[in-house]
């Protein structure tokens, strides 16, 4: 018999991660399996099998010796009596022969006794146990074997009596299965497998896209990072987060957002007394009574942030304004059913500490008219950002230019709004602002570049996108002779001619064009860190080249965006990563000559069109030496 294997249930044979032995014992199954794995699994059932078949035969030898050791009784009194019945001793005679079926039976016994004693485990157990207890502990040891190939069995499901093969399989309990039964769990096994290899990939395809998004860091997590996962996996057994500085549970809000696990429950582990800033990234699950919540149980509350608040209503408001509370920033993504009077009312009595005012797709309520209130109601305002607005136009506009202390403007407005507003804006205001930005501005035109250019002086980041009227010349105006210091962030994307009859002929130089790109890197090349002009498709290939000729070191940039512009090419992209040493993450979507790069180690190329292309990022010089 070979020798005797650890008990254990094969691991393609259960149907989860904690399973049990014969024993009882909880085993745990690790990982996924190797082909080797499921061999060796066959073999261990196999060799149980025989093992129980081995059992059987020992208990029917059992039986046997019992009705042999009779008849030799019957014998020996047959001979002591054989002169009273000579009938009788003959009858004794013929009843002490042992039939062909029992002699077989104990033919096989012998052989697998025999085989049992070769094996080491006898010879193990053989050490505790005196010379004539030899037979009994082979017996022992086949009573415990499996049915051999070949036997009937009952089925653990349906009791159906079927012919044991190598292959029969185990039920969950530990019994064989009949073939019908088998299939069936083999089909719902192969249905599990399929989808631990569909998750997989999925976790693979997350895992490369995070990378080239550059949100994820290349190689294994951090500590940090495993912890807050692990907490946000199980959330609902934490009952407060005790001394955790706030940039942890920052990390963890936006980990439980992601994951849409944030709701009444949750909430409360972010709201303590203590706390001066409450941020929610994800406020979708939360009623009108949450959001009244935080101000109940955070009295010093300070700054605020909701994002997705769609239950932030007037009677919030409210509540807010019977408070004690003042709050220096807001942040409200999605609160668009706050009325308008509430908005005046709020401003009104609760704006003289505010700082920051910061709304989103609030589509119909934030008007002119609460614009009009903040030069008054916010004296100390510094922060103001409308996003995707529906109702602001430039009568509104034009009252932000009363707004003496502001130092950061960001509008993104669906109506028009003429040049001249955003000229008065800026001559009133553009001498102390920081960073402006005016999104999809479609009619915007040469006069704000001149505005900026005349009354800017501490600009730190600019974005203008989407302009259809700003000219190449109107760029080189701009950026040639500005008194501003050197810019880090600037956006100019989609500012272009958008003739669809003729997307490549542009015979004014409408947009950010070759000389304007030339005279924005000479301006501010040396210190931007962030630099997009996505779509400005007649920047000419020549123009990179002198840019990136190797003459001038941008240490600076991080991240750059040159998406859609025809001429860019291997050779440019090369020039970029040898002339920016710190650049983090390159974009170049729909650049088609871009197809045969070699990225530099810890660089991201994002938007290669070929498969290629997304695997040589993270190439090192042995790399390309082998």
């Amino acid at each position: 018999m070979p020798s005797e294997q650890p008990k254990s249930i094969p691991l393609h044979n259960q149907p989860s991660l904690s399973t049990m032995s014969r024993e009882g014992h909880p085993r745990r199954v690790i990982g996924p399996q190797s082909a080797l794995t499921d061999y060796l699994a066959i073999r261990l059932n196999a060799e149980r099998r025989r093992r129980e078949a081995q059992e059987q035969q020992q208990q029917q030898q059992q039986n046997n010796n019992q009705n042999q050791a009779n008849i030799q009784a019957s014998t020996s009194s047959a001979a002591q009596n054989a002169t009273d019945s000579p009938a009788m001793a003959t009858r004794s005679r013929r009843a002490a022969v042992l039939t062909p079926q029992d002699e077989k039976a104990r033919k096989r016994e012998q052989k697998a006794i025999e085989k049992i004693k070769a094996s080491k485990k006898f010879q193990k157990r053989k050490r505790a146990a005196d010379s004539d207890e030899e037979d009994d502990l082979a017996r022992a040891l086949l009573a415990a074997s499996a049915p051999l190939p070949g036997q009937q069995e009952n089925c653990e499901i349906c009791a159906k009596r079927f012919t044991v093969t190598a292959y029969s399989r185990n039920g969950p309990n530990g019994g064989l299965l009949c073939p019908e039964c088998s299939r069936d769990f083999d089909k719902e096994d192969a249905a599990k497998q399929k989808a631990k290899r569909v998750a997989a990939a999925g976790r693979r395809r997350q895992f490369q896209s995070n990378i080239l998004d550059g949100i994820c860091a290349i190689g294994p997590k951090s500590l940090m990072t495993l912890c807050i996962e692990t907490l946000a996996k199980n959330i609902d057994l934490a009952e407060d987060f005790g001394d955790m500085p706030p940039i942890l549970i920052d990390k963890v809000a936006r980990k439980l957002s992601k994951l849409r696990l944030l709701d009444s429950r949750t909430l409360n582990l972010f709201l303590t007394p203590t706390a001066e800033e409450v941020h929610v990234y994800d406020g979708a699950k939360l009623g009108s009574e949450d959001f009244i919540r935080i101000f109940q149980m955070v009295p010093g509350l300070k700054r605020l942030k909701i994002r997705n608040g769609i239950h932030f209503k007037d009677p919030v408001v409210d509540y807010l304004l019977t408070r004690h509370i003042e709050l220096e920033a807001l942040y409200l993504h999605g609160a668009n059913l706050i009325t308008e009077s509430k908005w005046i009312e709020f401003l009104q009595k609760k704006g003289k500490l505010l700082r920051s005012l910061r709304v989103y797709f609030t589509d119909k309520h934030f008007t002119d008219a609460v614009l009009a209130v903040l030069p008054t109601a916010c004296p100390n305002l510094t922060r103001l950002k409308v996003c995707h607005n529906q109702q602001v136009t430039g009568t509104g506009v034009a009252a932000i230019g009363q707004i003496k202390t502001l130092r950061h403007l960001s509008l993104d407005l669906r109506k028009s709004v003429h040049s001249d507003v955003y000229v008065d804006v800026l001559s009133k205001i553009g001498r102390q602002l920081e960073t402006l930005s005016l999104t999809r501005v479609h009619e915007a035109d040469n006069t704000i570049l001149d505005a900026i250019h005349t009354y800017c002086r501490c600009l730190s980041k600019l974005r203008i996108t989407e302009s259809e009227e700003m000219t190449d010349a109107g760029f080189v105006r701009l950026f040639t002779g500005w008194a501003n210091p050197g810019l880090k962030f600037l956006d100019l994307q989609k500012c272009r001619q958008r003739d669809s009859a003729r997307p490549r002929e542009n015979p004014e130089n409408i947009g950010l064009c070759s000389d304007g790109f030339r005279a924005l890197m000479a301006h501010s090349g040396r210190k931007l860190r962030n630099l997009n002009v996505h779509a400005c498709r007649h920047i000419r290939g020549e123009v990179f080249e002198e840019v990136f000729s190797g003459d001038k070191l941008y240490e600076d940039m991080e991240k750059l965006e040159i998406s859609f512009i025809e001429e860019v090419n291997d050779y440019i992209v090369g020039c970029i990563f040898r002339d920016c040493p710190n650049l983090k993450e390159l974009n170049v979507f729909g650049c088609m000559k871009v197809c045969d790069v070699r990225v530099p180690r810890g660089k991201i190329l994002v938007g290669v069109p070929n498969a290629r292309g997304m695997m040589i990022e993270g190439q090192s010089d042995d790399e390309d030496a082998a």
